[in-house]
């Protein structure tokens, strides 16, 4: 037995079915050592070779993706040939007694894996039989797990595009969600809304979890984007906390509920691919409240609030940096824009 080739193949094999279970089965842990490293490496990649070029950027998704099943599929190939090649006469020709050459051996691991069967060579024992079938199994057990694992993290990104529409939909900056939505003495028109982007943003968070791959999906379009929408309805929870009089604020528990969801989502991307900037981003306007006739505290209470803030804030605007995008303002700049 050439032990090297055996320990080598029995690694590669190791290693990439429990990648596989961990990033797939394991939803509590995300991605797999393997497929996070991957993950990062591309995105870190792609960005430095994008620059401000939006539509190369695009791509970093489905690349990971393809690049991800592909390492998969070739470990497993790979692993499972030098298992076989590891005995001399593991494998016996059908046709001649001649001994299996390398690129016999590789066809013979192919088609084991991908369940195709055609029988030109077939294993010279029990021990062999029996390998012979375990790579048979991880064959279906790797197209099962990648078939409906893409499956979900392609409904998982349509899902986050569709609640960066709904923020967006509200206001494309925070100041006017709330012009938009004071009716000239509450913003009771708020309730039905923020309740359902809390539920799908709580939705969205756990995608991410289950798909860290969510966070490479890249849109051109800001208001697919779920880092603007998210830092725009966290900005406009915290006029409406912070900034709004008590009197006409809306629902305590529905604000403290949206809020949570942000917070919730923020534990989970921030804390894993994201740093806090290392400035502040600018403060919400409430004079621009004030002149839609919304009634305001304090230029210095607010301002004190919001400096209670910097942490949170730092880790939005952390958060719209490493998605390649600009703090949301009432005129918006042009350029890069993507999502998570």
């Amino acid at each position: 037995m050439n032990l090297l080739y055996f320990v080598l193949g029995s690694l590669l094999l190791l290693l990439v079915i429990v990648d596989l279970l961990w990033t797939t089965v394991w939803v509590e842990q995300g991605a797999g050592p393997l497929t996070s490293r991957l993950m990062s490496w591309t995105w870190n990649s792609i960005r430095k070779m994008a620059s401000t070029n939006s539509i190369v950027l695009t791509l970093s998704g489905p690349l990971i993706l393809i690049l991800g099943l592909s390492i998969w599929l070739s470990f497993l190939w790979v692993g499972w040939t030098l298992i076989f090649a590891s005995v001399e006469g593991a494998l016996v020709d059908t046709v001649s007694s001649r001994l299996i050459s390398w690129p016999e051996l590789l066809y013979f691991a192919g088609y084991t894996v991908f369940t195709l069967g055609n029988g030109d060579f077939i294993p010279s024992g029990p021990v062999w039989q029996l390998a012979t079938v375990l790579a048979t199994a991880s064959g279906m057990l790797f197209v099962t797990l990648s078939v409906t694992y893409v499956l979900s993290v392609l409904g998982a990104v349509t899902q986050k595009r569709s609640f960066a529409r709904g923020v967006h939909g509200l206001g494309t900056e925070s100041t006017a969600i709330l012009r938009t939505s004071w009716d000239g003495n509450s913003f009771q028109g708020l309730d039905v809304p923020l309740n359902t982007l809390a539920t799908e943003l709580n939705a969205l968070t756990s995608n991410h979890k289950a798909y860290p791959i969510l966070h490479y999906f890249y849109s051109e379009q800001r208001e697919q984007a779920p880092t603007s929408g998210i830092t725009i309805l966290d900005e406009a929870l915290t006029l409406l906390r912070f900034g709004v009089s008590e009197q006409k604020r809306p629902n305590e528990m529905l604000l403290l509920q949206t809020r949570s969801s942000v917070d919730g989502y923020l534990d989970t991307v921030g804390g894993a691919y994201v740093e806090p900037a290392n400035r502040s981003p600018p403060r919400p306007d409430i004079e621009e409240l004030r002149d839609a006739g919304i009634p305001t505290v304090s230029d210095e209470e607010f301002a004190t609030s919001v400096e209670e803030l910097d942490e949170r804030r730092r880790t939005l605007l952390g958060l719209i940096e490493s998605d390649e995008r600009q703090w949301p303002t009432t005129d918006p700049p042009q350029g890069n824009q993507s999502d998570t």
